[in-house]
């Protein structure tokens, strides 16, 4: 017999696949748009556990303990959750992060996942090697955002809370990060004063 929360999951993800839309840019071609839609039921399903952040821990998403914001204002990510182990995957049921909001109780509620392909010839001004999943051609490449990380493409899925600037965009709008939960700026210094010294300071904001 089933449960009542393992009814409401089978239900979510029912409802999820039946909105499902193709990009905008699949090809016309029928074979073609039936892949992109096959892709993303594969990632329903795959996700659907994920739901209870606890499994995507168990599964290996590791935390991270700041929330993503877009500088420029156009809204997160939320928390992201990395399993390194599927970098460079094009496998629908493997991305390379899941994101996280809080949910407003103490939890966190998934929102989207993400892929992320390393570069071939790691020179942003080449992309013959452009990976391309749900009928969509991954962004990038671009540079990597933090020490040690490649030059690569990436693709954001927002499947689990529509995002008002498109399934595939980099940022939502409906997700925010709450006060204090964003990483702090990192500190500037400023140049050498006449005494020889150097005095440091905190990016404005900071």
């Amino acid at each position: 017999m089933f449960t009542r929360p393992a009814l409401a999951l089978a239900a979510a993800v029912a409802l999820a696949l039946t909105a499902a839309t193709v990009p905008a840019s699949a090809s016309p071609s029928g074979t073609d748009i039936g892949k992109a839609e096959a892709e993303r039921a594969i990632v329903y399903r795959a996700t659907a556990p994920f739901q209870r952040h606890a499994a995507a821990v168990k599964a290996g998403y590791v935390p991270d303990k700041h929330c993503v914001e877009d500088r420029a204002g156009s809204g997160a990510l939320g928390f992201p959750h990395f399993n390194h182990a599927y970098d460079n995957s094009v496998d629908p049921a493997k991305p390379a992060a899941l994101f996280y909001e809080d949910d407003g109780r103490g939890g966190k509620r998934l929102v989207g996942a993400q892929w992320l392909v390393y570069d071939r010839d790691q020179d942003t001004a080449t992309d013959d090697d452009r990976p391309k999943l749900f009928g969509r051609s991954f962004d990038g490449p671009t540079p990597g955002r933090f020490p040690r990380q490649p030059v690569h493409y990436a693709l954001h899925l927002w499947l689990w809370k529509k995002n008002p600037l498109g399934t595939f965009a980099t940022y939502s709008p409906a997700v925010a990060c709450l006060p204090g939960t964003t990483r702090p700026k990192r500190p500037t210094a400023r140049p050498a004063d006449p005494g020889g010294g150097r005095v440091s300071e905190t990016a404005p904001g900071g």
